[in-house]
Formats: structure tokens, sequence, C-alpha cells
């Protein structure tokens, strides 16, 4: 079985373990859980929940246990999405090859799916409570998911992407631009693989190891996300390109060069591979899916 297949394999039993955690569509509030569902089962790459479930298969876990929160973590990935798409935001119309949520369901009705989404992700990780007897490694699977999650991750990244929008091109720092991607991309990157980690019992130096890989993984897959925006396709992408240039955004590319982006994607790539000869099991897929980050077209 190529790449590829095993990919696609693991994608589709990704999505079935999604349907299994997603709301039933009943009741008053059954509108916001049509958005909620039609959000998350948009399709993509699933890239979170399956570093999460490699990492965790890593580290020897092998237990339903990581299930809730492979779930969560794509519940929170997605809101952050459908906020992202507002008006008040990036403003599109199209995310993953269709209609954005705002464009279908209107901007109040979408921002409640995502809030919506937000809260559930955490209703849905703390199912793990059951599935163990061991409540503090749940814990402190919670507080990864919490912390990465919020002010001091994905939406300290997200603020500072909103002020550096409001800001001058020349105040635009590469230190600014890395703690943009730091905290809105890899945070979310960190989260996943620090939790299956933790749920694998891994001690707290290959967690630390596994953040940093986590680091690694997720700047080089923003600075290639920057790349595609000049170089990639409507059909291909499933969304607008150029929408950085139109709206006058400051990237890793504008500041860098395609030439150095394209290296750094490629170092840091290769270096948060390497990482993974210090930790203890074999996961040849994990490192494969790294590699095939840099090269990804969509």
């Amino acid at each position: 079985m190529t790449f590829e297949q095993l990919r696609d394999k693991k994608t589709l039993q990704i999505e079935e373990v999604l349907k299994k955690y997603l709301p039933k569509e009943e009741g008053y509030a059954t509108r916001v859980m049509e958005a909620m569902n039609y959000s998350i089962l948009a399709g993509g790459k699933r890239l979170r929940p399956m570093l999460m479930e490699e990492t965790y298969r890593m580290f020897g876990g092998n237990e339903e246990i990581i299930e809730p929160f492979m779930a969560a973590i794509e519940m929170i990935h997605t809101y952050s999405l459908v906020h992202d798409d507002l008006p008040c935001m990036d403003n599109d119309e199209y995310r993953r090859g269709r209609k954005t949520t705002h464009t279908v369901y209107g901007e109040g009705m979408a921002v409640l799916a995502g809030d919506a989404l937000l809260n559930y992700a955490f209703e849905t990780a703390c199912k793990a409570f059951s599935m163990t007897n061991d409540a503090a490694v749940i814990g402190k699977a919670l507080t990864i998911l919490a912390g990465k999650s919020g002010i001091y991750g994905m939406i300290g990244g997200q603020t500072a992407d909103i002020l550096a929008e409001e800001s001058k091109p020349e105040e635009i720092t590469q230190e600014l631009l890395l703690y943009i991607h730091e905290h809105k991309t890899a945070a979310l990157i960190q989260n996943a693989m620090m939790i299956g980690a933790v749920l694998g019992k891994a001690d707290s130096k290959q967690v630390n190891i596994v953040e940093k890989i986590g680091y690694n993984i997720g700047i080089a897959f923003q600075i290639q996300d920057d790349i595609l925006d000049i170089t990639g396709t409507m059909e291909t992408l499933g969304k607008p390109i150029g929408s950085d240039e139109k709206n006058g955004k400051v990237t890793y590319v504008s500041l860098n060069g395609m030439e150095k982006s394209r290296e750094d994607v490629e170092k840091l790539s290769k270096e948060a591979v390497a990482m993974f000869d210090s930790l203890p099991g074999e996961n040849e897929f994990l490192k494969d899916l790294v590699l095939h980050l840099i090269n990804r077209n969509k």
C-alpha cells in the first residue's frame, strides 16, 4: 500500500470517528447543529486528528480513549475556520471547494456554529473520563487542549494577525510573523501531537520534544500555505488564491522571497523528522506524513 493509499484509508477512518461524535440535528437548536455538521463534514486533510492518533500509536497507545480528543481537535480547528471566513475576518465565500458556513447559514448562525463547535469540543473530550480510571492523564490532555487553543495559543495568534493587518507593511517584522505562525497555526498541531503523547504515557521530556516537532511542522505548514496562495489554483485548493496579495497582507513569502521560503519549509520539516529519532517507538507513516507536507499542493 502506497503512502497516499494509507493516508486516504486513515482519513476515512477519522471521518467515521468524527461522525460518531457529532451532535444529532434535533430540537429547537437544530439549525445551529446543521451548521456545525455542515462545517465539520466539509472535508479536508484531517491532519490534526491524524497527527494526534499517529503520535499516540508511536508511544504504544492502542485504545479508543484517543477518539474523543481526535474529534475535539478537529472541532476546534473547524470553528477557527468558520470564524476566519466571516465577513469581519477574511470574508471568504469558499472553503474546501464549497460555500463557507456564513454564506449558507448567514453570519449570525455561523458565529453561533463556531462558538458551538468550540464548546462541544470540550464536551466531547470530557467523554474520555468514562473510558479510563486514570483521570489525571485526561486532565493533563484537557489542559493542553485548552491552553494551545486559547489566548496563549491559537486565539493569541489570530489576535496578532488581525493587528498586523491594521499595521503598515514596514512594521511587520520576522519576529512578529513567526509569533503569528507559531500561535495561529503551529499551536493546534502541537496541541494534537502533545495530547497523543500524553495519552500514550510519554514522560515530560518526551512531550517537550513532541512540542518542538509540532512547532517545526506548524511553521513549515504555514509557510507552504503562503507559497500555495501564490502558486496554487482555485481548482486545486478549493478556495480563492492570491487573497493575501489582494488584501495587502505581509506573508513569509513576501518578507523572505519564494526561494528562501521553500528552503525553510524543507529545513524545518527535515529537522522535525530527525527529532523523531530521539523518541521511543516507530511510526514510519508519521514521518512520511510530515515529509509530504513540504510537497503538498493543496
